[in-house]
């Protein structure tokens, strides 16, 4: 498979250094890590956000640094969990002692590691909190986790969390706003297509010509169903319907949508699927506040989609409006 790589081995420390490269006045690199924190971080006065996790989901997670979203987002190796070191340089570069939330996608690695972060931050004399996301609505427990993955609708985390410490909110008034949104969003993906990591260099599974996969991983972990291959329209609705029954919304809810990109899908067919997502939105009863197309947390040039629904209240509202200027997201209110 063709890939734009030098060293495979190379791959995530190249990327790094490209972002900081593109962003020089909002990113820097921790010397000697994969970790990138904003540019002027610890903020004073602020309660850090940090994320983090395997490569290979780009724009996630350093692209939500910036103001508004993440203090700082270490990176592992391409679907491997940072490593523990790692992440507690991250917390404390982003501590400017009013405490740190660490967003946590519910895979095993990831959670292992950031809880023995966060117990290497705090005997450095770090307050550190943290949330767990396992918004996927596919599968109880899989290859990579006990319960259920961390997707898409941990972006959402991200900003509102962010806007939350921006806002001045300490450190429990954060952590209760990152988990209203864990508690309020759900999300389900497909494929069309396997991803091809840099170092195998070929499709991480088997699907045919004619079929695809329902409820895949962000790692290309197996999904709920294999299937003949389905009309967008057809896909949208299973998708949407496991995910608004794993809500179970009353009428009149308001909600944000967010039609995700796995990487390899164009736009074009990821407006298809809003089209129709939007008016299963209407036939359910629900009123969309606002709805996202685009790539937010890939697998690397896998194609396919996931769909996310977050019920939204009037504070979510504020903090997901709420200005942020990252490279890979701008809000303005």
């Amino acid at each position: 498979m063709k890939k734009l790589i030098n060293e495979t081995s190379d791959v995530v420390d190249e990327m790094l250094d490209g972002m900081v490269a593109a962003y020089p006045d909002r990113l820097r690199r921790l010397e000697g890590t994969e970790v990138l924190v904003r540019s002027d971080a610890p903020v004073e006065g602020k309660v850090g956000i940090v994320s983090g996790g395997g490569s290979g989901h780009e724009p996630t997670h350093a692209g939500y640094i910036g103001d508004g979203m993440l203090d700082g987002a270490a990176a592992g190796e391409v679907f491997t969990s940072p490593t523990a070191d790692q992440l507690s340089a991250m917390i404390q570069a982003c501590d400017a002692g009013e405490g740190v939330l660490c967003v946590v996608k519910n895979y095993e690695g990831d959670v292992m590691n950031f809880d023995t972060a966060a117990e290497m931050a705090d005997m450095e004399g770090a307050e550190v909190e943290q949330v767990v996301v396992n918004d996927d609505v596919a599968v109880e427990d899989s290859l990579y986790t006990s319960g259920r993955r961390g997707v898409a609708g941990t972006i959402l985390v991200h900003k509102a969390a962010g806007a939350k410490a921006a806002a001045g909110g300490d450190l429990q008034e954060v952590k209760a706003v990152a988990e209203k949104v864990v508690d309020s969003v759900g999300t389900m993906g497909m494929a069309l297509t396997s991803c091809v990591t840099p170092e195998k260099g070929e499709p991480t599974f088997d699907l045919g010509g004619d079929e695809i996969e329902l409820g895949i991983g962000i790692h290309g972990e197996p999904g709920t169903q294999r299937t003949e291959i389905m009309s967008a329209d057809e896909i949208t609705d299973h998708l949407t319907e496991r995910v608004l029954e794993d809500l179970n919304l009353d009428e009149g809810r308001e909600v944000l949508t967010i039609v995700n990109g796995m990487g390899g899908t164009p736009l074009m067919e990821l407006f298809v699927v809003n089209r129709r997502l939007q008016e299963l939105m209407d036939e359910n009863g629900l009123e969309t506040w606002d709805a996202w197309v685009g790539d937010y947390m890939t697998s690397l040039d896998m194609q396919g989609c996931s769909i996310t629904v977050c019920a939204v209240d009037d504070e979510l509202k504020e903090l997901l409006a709420a200005s942020a200027n990252t490279p890979a997201l701008k809000v303005t209110e």
